[in-house]
């Protein structure tokens, strides 16, 4: 036989072996969704009687709906009133823009008028604190954005506003004399502090935006149209719009407390920067059409009706808040605490797209929160870019390249993934969360610098070297696992509780299990990736 037909032949029975790994691997998993959805609903049906949170529902007869996460349960309870709005808004922004035929000057007035009165309703009269705060920052902006010193100065101020405004809990009016205390009555129906946290990433991007305004700019334009498909087309990509730096008299006030207060993004984001929110306020966004938005909203209604279908089945998330999880075997401890990843994840999904899609209705377009399903992530460099991804690009841009980079990183995801636990909240646990995941961080950093120093040309050496990547993402995937519990549900004081169980006789053939489980996921992620790769 020639080389060139021991090629085939070889070729032919690698696509015959994968397929047929393939057939199992697919044939495991549905196993697996089988027995964990059997035995969550038997879990949530033993145990509903014990659990907090629970409230009549609507989809069966008889039936509970585990609202007991706070953050969901105010979301869906406001989305009636948050649609309206949400309809009203949208329709008046479209009117006003083509009936004036308005640009990014105009448009902000438009936004500030409707975002006012929203804000009005949720904060009351904190809106005070918002714009002082706001209009220090801008203040600070323009002073400093040419000198040496803007880095230090705009880190040093939003920090601390973010830590003030935790630590005094948006502060009382009573603090500052006892003749303001009567209007601690009217501080609205929304902590604004809470809200706040975001504004705080749009000031740091405005400061930055403005700073590299007033220095040559490193985006080659050029390459990147050649490279970018959407670019091609003659229309501009996000990347482009952010990454392009806009007229300096765009810079002004107005467009500047717009974007701190627009309100599609303002409660939850997703985080755009502000050069892209001044570029598509001037130019609407064109990369989706209106068939693509309406799209896009049917399958966030689809998505809520997934979430509803969950709650009302299984109760994982009443299992964490009730405490209930503690006296559970290891097998239904490992169930539950995989529930409360899924139930955050859609919860999460739910919010952002919400909002982005009345942006995009808008004309804005933003960055996709969640662009790939939480069971389709194997290494935490991975799950970063996927979960929250608009503060990810957020932290790349305005964090770890200003930090050095790559060049400093081992480094700089510590700083990073502080200064999120920081931004999240004032806790702990959170920060038990963030240097967790730093600790996990680095050996897959190491592992990923050996890789590609070593490149496997031999049959065997490629699949040696596809093992070692699938042992080493259900390492990682257990790692991600116990950092988010131990941030999220049971914190620090409960690591050493959840290392016994499943350290016990009967907790280590579950610990065993659970590796290959998320092994074969993992090796059913590398035919996804290739069948995309083959697709593209």
């Amino acid at each position: 036989m020639s080389s060139e037909g021991r090629s085939r032949f070889m070729r032919s029975e690698r696509t015959h072996s994968r397929t047929k790994e393939l057939i199992f691997l697919i044939l495991y998993v549905i196993a697996f969704y089988i027995f964990i959805i059997r035995r969550s609903f038997q879990l949530s049906l033993v145990h509903q009687g014990k659990l907090y949170g629970l409230r009549p529902g609507w989809l069966f007869a008889n039936s509970l709906n585990d609202i007991s996460d706070a953050q969901w349960r105010n979301f869906r309870s406001n989305l009636p009133i948050l649609t309206l709005v949400f309809g009203v808004f949208t329709m008046m922004a479209n009117l006003m823009r083509t009936s004036f035929q308005l640009r990014a000057r105009g448009m902000s007035f438009v936004w500030l008028l409707l975002s006012f009165s929203y804000l009005s309703y949720l904060h009351g009269v904190c809106i005070i604190f918002i714009l002082l705060i706001a209009s220090l920052n801008f203040a600070i902006v323009r002073i400093f954005a040419r000198t040496k010193y803007f880095q230090f100065v705009i880190w040093v101020l939003n920090v601390s506003f973010l830590i003030c405004n935790r630590v005094y809990e948006g502060y009382p009016f009573s603090m500052f004399g006892q003749r303001w205390a009567y209007l601690d009555s009217f501080r609205g129906n929304f902590r604004w502090h809470i809200c706040f946290n975001f504004v705080i990433l749009r000031m740091i991007s405005f400061g930055y935006d403005y700073h590299w305004a007033h220095q040559q700019s490193h985006f080659d334009q050029k390459k990147h149209i050649e490279r970018c498909d959407i670019c091609k087309s003659g229309r501009m990509c996000y990347h482009y719009q952010q990454e392009k730096s806009i007229q300096t008299d765009k810079f002004v006030f107005s467009l500047y407390i717009c974007y701190l207060v627009h309100a599609p993004l303002y409660i939850a984001g997703p985080i755009s920067s502000f050069n892209a929110f001044a570029s598509q306020l001037d130019m609407p966004q064109k990369n989706y059409s209106a068939r693509d938005v309406a799209l896009y909203g049917l399958r966030w209604v689809f998505c809520l009706f997934l979430m509803e279908l969950m709650t009302h089945w299984f109760y994982y998330n009443a299992f964490a808040v009730s405490g209930l999880w503690k006296f559970l075997s290891a097998m239904d401890i490992f169930i539950v605490g995989y529930g409360v990843l899924i139930f955050m994840w859609l919860k999460f999904l739910l919010i952002w797209r919400y909002f982005r899609f009345w942006s995009l209705m808008c004309g804005i377009e933003t960055p996709e929160n969640m662009p790939k399903c939480i069971n389709n992530c194997y290494n935490v460099e991975d799950f970063w870019k996927n979960w929250h991804a608009s503060f990810n690009k957020w932290l790349v841009r305005y964090m770890y390249i200003p930090l050095g980079g790559s060049q400093r990183k081992l480094l700089n995801i510590w700083v990073i993934f502080t200064f999120v636990a920081i931004w999240h909240d004032l806790e702990w646990k959170l920060l038990s969360w963030a240097w967790l995941t730093c600790l996990f961080f680095i050996p897959e950093m190491l592992i990923k610098a050996a890789a590609n120093a070593f490149q496997a040309e031999s049959v065997i050496g490629v699949l040696v070297f596809r093992e070692l990547r699938a042992v080493a993402g259900a390492v990682t995937i257990t790692c991600l696992m116990v950092a988010n519990l131990v941030g999220y549900v049971i914190g620090p004081s409960g690591i050493d509780w959840l290392i016994s169980q499943f350290l016990k006789r009967d907790g280590l053939p579950v610990l065993g299990g659970m590796f290959i489980s998320f092994y074969v996921g993992t090796k059913l992620m590398f035919h996804i990736q290739d069948a995309k790769q083959c697709r593209h």
